[in-house]
């Protein structure tokens, strides 16, 4: 399976938003014409997140994500705000391709479980929020990266697997809206761990991160926001240069 680069629309009140370290959260963009773009620019799949349905909660923007879903022809992810399988299962009949599960998941790991039995694990992804808490270690924190969990990173990638979830999203905290790398040592101690697609997120700057993600972090696909909202990385670009350096490595080895 080749790399995949994903662009993620954060959503709040209707519109497109970006913070830093899931703060200072300001307006980007309408995500129905931000979708259209990332489609004709070559984005292998796409992140519709409603980052505020779960700590307003308030229902999911359904009529939205059906508006999206019909202009895009590429995979389309939605996450923010399910709690339940009924959540799951409006979102995949208007239009959503794969559902990504973060806040319920932790309340109640059944619903990975039973929302991979009936939709079938492909369709399901475990998306988590952490933070480096010491050499080597990281821990799951909730309600928007403001309250650790006591849950072990690595040992709740390794649950989710278990329950079913098809790919694990990892937004390293740390590292969002940063710029400065993803956290390479977190996306390959996760994909050491499990045997599911691993999905970085978090701290993409400049095209050589996402090489560097996609081989010594041993991501198979690599999530940002920011870059591409605001045209600093172009998504068509981005992936010849990916396909560029793999030429280059393939040669050397």
């Amino acid at each position: 399976m080749k790399n995949r680069i994903i662009p993620c629309m954060d959503i709040d009140n209707r519109k497109v938003v970006k913070g830093k370290k899931f703060l200072d959260v300001q307006d980007v963009a309408d995500p129905l014409t931000l979708a259209k773009k990332y489609v004709a620019d070559g984005a292998d799949e796409l992140v519709f997140y409603d980052i505020s349905a779960s700590t307003k909660n308030r229902e999911i923007f359904l009529d939205l994500i059906e508006e999206i879903a019909q202009e895009v022809t590429i995979p389309f992810i939605v996450g923010g705000g399910i709690r339940t399988i009924d959540d799951v299962e409006k979102i995949l009949a208007v239009g959503g391709d794969k559902v990504s599960i973060n806040s319920a998941a932790l309340l109640n790991p059944e619903l990975i479980r039973e929302a991979a039995e009936k939709f079938g694990s492909e369709r399901i992804m475990l998306s988590m929020d952490v933070k480096r808490t010491g050499p080597g270690k990281w821990s799951v924190f909730s309600k928007g990266g403001m309250e650790e969990t006591g849950l072990d990173a690595i040992e709740w990638a390794m649950t989710g697997e278990q329950l079913g979830a098809g790919e694990l999203v990892i937004n390293s905290i740390d590292e969002d809206g940063v710029k400065d790398g993803y956290d390479i040592q977190l996306n390959k101690a996760m994909a050491e761990a499990v045997s599911i697609p691993i999905i970085a997120s978090g701290g993409a700057g400049k095209p050589e991160h996402f090489v560097e993600v996609l081989t010594e972090g041993k991501a198979s696909a690599a999530l940002a926001a920011s870059v591409f909202h605001f045209d600093e990385i172009h998504i068509g670009e981005l992936k010849t240069y990916l396909d560029e350096q793999k030429q280059v490595a393939g040669n050397e080895s």
